[in-house]
């Protein structure tokens, strides 16, 4: 029987490197899925720019002034686009309880390196590669994951392993990483729209 279309929402804060990729694929073919919505918390973030060229609805709301009527609002607008799965893509504020709860395991997010080794709160972006690099591991990665209220810890869907060179730099690894990290996310949404890949009720 064939799946039906994920009908997917995005939050991101900046660019929005996964985001373009999905909706992109999306446009290709090559993945059975719906962008319903785009949030942000910035105005100026490149993906709204993006999500507008692309016919993708996209909305703003600030977090910073009133967090709980700023999760009502996220909450009720990603319902009210038809959203059943979030995509995080740079999105740099934690999800309020409305949102969480509505969206249980159903709120995905990728991480630049190997949870639960080099996750939690403040580590994102290049302080994981350096701590990836600090630490002497023989290899880093990108983690797909599922959020709660607390940060990287939700249960782990999807991991791809980076090996690191000799001689390998916070500036090199964040850069394989950088280049992964979109085409795992679509990768890892084909499983889930095939049905090779599920989520936990």
């Amino acid at each position: 029987m064939k799946m039906p279309p994920l009908r997917l929402g995005f939050l991101a804060s900046r660019n929005g490197s996964s985001l373009r990729a999905i909706v992109e694929a999306i446009e290709a073919g090559t993945l059975a899925a719906e962008a319903r919505l785009v949030i942000s918390n910035n105005r100026a973030a490149q993906a709204l720019a993006f999500a507008d060229a692309h016919g993708v609805p996209t909305e703003v709301i600030a977090t910073q002034s009133d967090p709980d009527a700023a999760d009502a609002r996220l909450c009720a607008a990603l319902q009210a686009a038809g959203v059943e799965l979030v995509v995080l893509s740079g999105y740099l504020r934690r999800l309020g309880p409305r949102t969480l709860d509505a969206y249980r395991n159903r709120v995905l997010n990728i991480h630049p390196g190997p949870l639960p080794r080099f996750g939690g709160e403040g580590m994102y972006g290049r302080r994981v590669h350096e701590a990836v690099i600090a630490a002497g591991a023989a290899e880093s990665g990108v983690t797909i994951h599922l959020v709660d209220e607390i940060y990287d810890n939700g249960p782990l869907i999807a991991a791809r392993a980076v090996p690191l060179a000799p001689g390998e730099t916070a500036d090199s690894l964040e850069a394989k990483i950088t280049e992964l990290e979109p085409r795992f996310f679509v990768e890892t949404l084909g499983r889930l729209a095939s049905g090779d890949l599920t989520l936990p009720d």
